[in-house]
Formats: structure tokens, C-alpha cells, sequence
């Protein structure tokens, strides 16, 4: 049969099904298909936070959405022109996205009385007119998965696993992506396992060849590369490009990096591509919990090596303590905090910018440190070279702040020139700085006011270190008042001045004449400039900023904010950002708020912010 092939200009995609079902790897082979065909894209991948849930339930669902376009996107989507439900339990939890008129390919084997009922469903929906308004291709994914392994010499039950390759090559057929990738990657992938191989190879083009020949299907798509500036690119997910940025600051540096760190959602993927790494003089500590994974961190920078600890918020409140010694010793130290949903447990596996304040306060004491910010997956990387920037010349841990979405997101990545990137080498004390000969190791440059970073048994440089306020210049333990209210100024101001080396705050304002900004930080900038975008369409001028640098504030964010009648904050909090611009810049600004544990939706978005324009005119 002849196929019609239409041309779109972009499509959103997910797939869904019980977690272990491999829902996760089928939508990571199409992402990759994707990318080496050159569309722009953006993937928000969902799952439970237990290992294997039940099967057949609404809290077992896991699910994968890539959103790919011929143009420049910002997000994975708001709601999905192609839904693929691998049992009635996926159908059922994402149905309520689907727009009108939206495709559905769903899996029949499970619609039984008994799983319907699992899922609170009185009836078929694939008879009783729910999905009256969506276009339905209903088909046996499992039968058909074994018809075509029927000739192999798998159990019933290790054939049937392969659906999920199935449904992979029925969707590469529809979208017209590349197969020599993936065959490639399941021969790799199950290379001590020939048969597995051969018969994931088998599903996947068995599902190709149903989309090729049956009536079905008659209409097949295809998405043309985006026109993206020159350069070598690739696909890469947010924990990932977090970790090569990581390496590569060390490497500018001139350091080795040292990894301590105790596994958790979401921040362990950076764990383990770090253990990778030796060559590049990377040594990874996983350690027996978190106090002891910061504290080898911290350990690994006063002996010279940048030290770096990875966590999330629960984690990060037991590490609080260590962080205040960094502060206190003032020894340079990288905090990575990957948020998800809280407090405590909360929610492991979803999405939340609410750990904000427990940066920049979670700590006893005045405890200043600097906080930055990535936006996106591929900002990870040059967002972690400008925390170990400001971690090694003012001697302080930085905190970076990544999220959930940001950590298991990709997207094209445009690979830096080796020459374009910062020369960050370390210059360690190896001189008395004092005019006796001594050594005084709170003596500060006048531009930073950082204190000489002095490796452990170099000759004539030995000096004290803990937890006890320390005297001016000497570093020895003092009680005095006026010393430690001196100290305290001047730590604070050692990271009020980090404004001075930070780019001023760039606003995306077109017209010029807009009189309401949108500021955000973190993963809310896909959302917020999607949602722009439409705004614009709809005729209205709006301006948009967005910040890396939590604290400190750029030097020009006072002038910025004072340009506008309103300024809105969209937050994965309860307004955290808003909290803090109010206190310093008294400026009553709009904040929008959620914790879903899911990114905003960029159609809400633009819609709230009409109600706000016509408001202001």
C-alpha cells in the first residue's frame, strides 16, 4: 500500500506504561533517533519513585514526553498529540492531557474486567464512548509482539517484554526517524545476550513493518531538522551535562576533583558518570551517608583538590553543618542540590524549586554562600564551571541549584570550543605572606577578600583550622566581640562582592515600551519564555528576565525591577524568590506559585499572564 506522508512542524509525544516495562528506554532510543536527525527537542521523562510498582495501578504508571519541532522549543509540551498506553492504568492517568482530537495507540491486551476495576473503570473504555473524541488505534501490542518472536526460542514471557520495541518501531515508522541507531544500540545493549538481541531487533521492525503495510495506519509524518547555529551538538540530559561541566572546571582549574557523595533521587546519575572519569583525575567517594560524603568533600579541599558533594534537599539538610565549616575555614567547596518534591521524602522522583531558602539560610549562624542556578539541561554545564569560577577564587561553597526536570531533561547541546572557555588555574600559596616571614592565613586579597589557599605540608605555611571563630589575618581561635563581628562582615561581604564579576541582568524586553516583566530562575525558563511567546502572539508586549545568580543578586536587578509597573515570579514553591526580592528591593511583586511536582504548562502560564497585562492597562 501507498503511504501519504504529511509534513509537520512539530509533534508531542508520550509513552507510557507500567514502571519496568522499559517505557523509560523506548523513549530515550526515540529521543536519541531525534537528535542525530537534528530536530530541536525537549524530554520530561515520569516515573514512580519505587523500584518496581504494582502492576496495573494508577501509582505504577511511568512515562516519557518528547516534544521535537523543525524550530527553536523551549519545553517538552504541555499536553501530547500522541499518547501510547501500553495497559488500561496508562490510559487512564493520562487521559485528562490529551487535547480533542488527539492520537491514542493503546495496547488491548489488559482491558479485562479485572484490571479495569484495579483502576476504578466501570466499563470498557475502548467501547463505551470515552474516547469518542480522540482518534483510537486500538491493537494487540502484546499478541502482535509474539507472533513476531514466534520462531525464537524465548518463553511466552520474555517474548512479551519486547513490546515495548515494538510500539518503538510502529512510532519510528510514523515519524519517519532513523533505525540504524537503535539496532545498533540493542546489539551493544544485550551483547552477552544474543537472543534478547535478536529479538528486541525482531519487535522493532516488526512494529516498523505494521505501520509500512497495514490499512491502519495510512498516513505517516515527518518533521524537518531545525535550522540550529553551526556546530558539533548532541543530545544530552541535565545530570549529565552538570557532570562534564564539573570535570571541565577542575580541568580549567587545574585541580583534581574529588566526589563525595551518598546516592539519591535525583542527583545519583551525576555519582556515577563522575566514577567514569579517572582519567581526567577524577576520584568519586561514595560514601556510608551524606555528613560523611560532604565532610571527605571538604576534607579533599583543604588538601588541595576542588571538592564537590551531590545531593538533594533531605540530603542537603544533613550536610548543613559541614557547610558552615566550609564557611567558617572559607576553603572552596561545590554543593550541587538536584530539588525534588519535600519536605522529607516528599516526592523523590518529581520536580520542585523549593530548596531556595534552605540555601541560602540553612545554615546556624551568619553563613553567607553563593547560590547559582542552571535554566535548562544544557546550561548545567557552563552554569557548573561558574560555580567552581566562584568557588575557587573567593574561597567559599557555592551551591548549585539544579531540579528534577533539569536532571533527567535533554536536549541539544552545542559542544564548546575548547579555546572559549575560562582559564580558571589556581594560584596556591606556597610563600610566607607577611613581612616577619610568617604565615598568616586570613590575610585577604584586596579584591576578593579571599583568604590564601595554602596546601597541607608545604614548608613554613602550617596554620589552624576548625569550627572556632578565627582572628583576623592569623587565623588563631579568638572570643573577641569585635573580631567576630569584623569576621562576619567580612565574609559577607567577600560574597556580596562576587556581584562585581557577574554579568548585569539581561532583559528580553522587544518593544522596549513592556510594562510587565517576568523574572525567574532555575527550570521555570522553558515554561515562562513558551508562555511568552504566545503572549506575544496574542498582540501584548511583555518583557522577561531570567536569574542564574540567586545570591548574589546581579548589581543591576534593583534598576531592572524599578523599569516596571508589575513584575511577576512564577515559582515551583510557594514563593520563595518573591520572598526574597520583596525583602531586599521592597518592589510588591506577583508571584505565582505551584507544586504539582511537575513544570508549569506554559498555555496556563500565558493565560494568567493576559489577565495581568490587561490589568496593567
Amino acid at each position: 500500500m501507498s503511504t501519504q506522508v504529511h509534513q509537520l512542524d512539530r509533534v508531542v509525544i508520550r509513552i507510557a506504561g507500567d514502571s519496568g516495562d522499559g517505557m523509560q528506554l523506548t523513549g530515550d532510543r526515540f529521543t536519541q533517533e531525534t537528535a542525530n536527525f537534528g530536530n530541536d527537542l525537549s524530554t520530561q521523562p515520569n516515573f514512580p519513585a519505587e523500584i518496581r510498582a504494582p502492576a496495573g495501578t494508577l501509582a505504577g504508571v511511568s512515562s516519557f514526553q518528547l516534544h521535537f519541532a523543525d524550530h527553536d522549543i523551549l519545553t517538552p509540551g504541555d499536553r501530547p498529540d500522541v499518547l501510547v498506553a501500553m495497559n488500561p492504568a496508562a490510559l487512564k492517568a493520562n487521559l485528562g492531557d490529551l487535547l480533542k482530537g488527539a492520537t491514542i495507540i493503546v495496547d488491548t491486551r489488559d482491558f479485562t474486567e479485572r484490571a479495569l476495576a484495579r483502576i476504578g473503570w466501570s466499563s470498557n473504555p475502548l467501547e463505551d464512548g470515552t474516547l469518542e473524541s480522540f482518534t483510537v488505534h486500538a491493537l494487540d501490542l502484546t499478541q502482535l509482539t509474539l507472533d513476531a518472536l514466534a520462531g525464537t526460542a524465548l518463553s511466552r514471557k520474555d517474548a512479551g517484554r519486547s513490546k515495548n520495541m515494538y510500539a518503538l518501531g510502529l512510532l519510528s515508522w510514523m515519524y519517519s526517524r532513523p533505525t540504524e541507531g537503535t539496532l545498533r544500540f540493542l546489539r551493544e545493549k544485550f551483547a552477552k545476550k544474543p537472543d534478547i538481541a535478536e529479538a528486541n531487533i525482531a519487535a522493532f521492525k516488526a512494529g516498523w513493518n505494521y505501520g509500512e503495510t497495514t490499512e491502519a495506519f495510512g498516513v505517516s509524518y515527518e518533521i524537518k531538522p531545525a535550522p540550529l547555529p553551526a556546530g558539533s551538538y548532541r543530545n544530552i540530559a541535565g545530570n549529565l551535562a552538570l557532570a562534564y561541566g564539573l570535570i571541565t572546571g577542575a580541568r580549567l582549574a587545574k585541580l583534581p576533583l574529588f566526589l563525595g557523595a551518598y546516592p539519591i533521587t535525583p542527583a545519583s546519575d551525576i555519582l556515577h558518570e563522575l566514577s567514569k572519569h579517572k582519567r581526567f583525575d577524577v576520584t568519586t567517594f561514595q560514601a556510608e551517608d551524606e555528613i560523611a560524603g560532604v565532610g571527605a568533600a571538604l576534607g579533599a579541599s583543604f588538601g588541595g583538590a576542588l571538592g564537590v558533594t551531590t545531593s538533594s534537599g533531605p540530603g542537603i539538610s544533613l550536610k548543613s553543618e559541614t557547610i558552615g565549616l566550609a564557611v567558617s575555614l572559607e576553603l572552596p567547596l561545590v554543593v550541587v542540590d538536584v530539588q525534588r518534591g519535600g519536605p522529607s521524602t516528599g516526592l523523590p522522583t518529581k520536580t520542585e524549586q523549593s530548596d531556595l531558602l534552605q540555601a541560602m539560610f540553612g545554615r546556624n549562624g551568619e553563613s553567607p554562600v553563593p547560590v547559582i542556578a542552571p535554566q535548562s539541561p544544557a546550561d548545567a554545564f557552563d552554569s557548573a564551571i561558574e560555580a567552581v569560577r566562584i568557588a575557587t577564587v573567593y574561597r567559599t561553597p557555592v551551591f548549585l541549584l539544579s531540579d528534577g526536570y533539569i536532571a533527567n531533561g535533554s536536549e541539544p547541546w552545542r559542544l564548546p570550543e575548547v579555546a572559549s572557555l575560562p582559564d580558571l588555574t589556581v594560584e596556591f600559596q606556597t610563600e610566607p605572606n607577611a613581612d616577619n616571614a610568617d604565615f598568616l592565613p586570613y590575610l585577604r586579597d584586596p579584591e576578593t577578600l579571599a583568604r590564601p589557599w595554602a596546601v597541607p605540608g608545604t614548608a613554613g605555611l602550617e596554620h589552624r583550622i576548625g569550627g572556632i571563630e578565627k582572628a583576623d589575618k592569623t587565623g588563631n581561635i579568638s572570643y573577641d566581640p569585635d573580631n567576630h563581628d569584623f569576621m562576619v562582615r567580612t565574609r559577607q561581604a567577600k560574597v556580596d562582592g562576587i556581584a562585581k564579576t557577574i554579568p548585569p541582568l539581561e532583559v528580553d524586553d522587544l518593544t522596549g515600551d513592556a510594562k510587565v516583566l517576568v523574572l525567574g530562575w532555575g527550570s521555570t525558563y522553558g515554561p515562562i519564555g513558551a508562555a511568552i511567546r504566545r503572549v506575544r502572539r496574542a498582540g501584548y508586549p511583555i518583557a522577561q528576565a531570567h536569574l542564574r545568580h540567586l545570591n548574589p543578586f546581579p548589581s543591576n536587578l534593583g534598576e531592572v525591577l524599578a523599569r516596571y509597573d508589575k513584575v511577576v515570579i512564577p515559582e515551583m514553591n510557594l514563593g520563595q524568590l518573591a520572598l526574597l526580592i520583596r525583602g531586599k528591593y521592597l518592589t510588591d511583586v506577583i508571584s505565582v506559585t505551584q507544586v504539582r511536582g511537575m513544570p508549569f504548562r506554559a498555555a496556563e502560564l500565558a493565560e494568567m499572564l493576559q489577565g495581568v497585562l490587561t490589568d496593567a492597562e
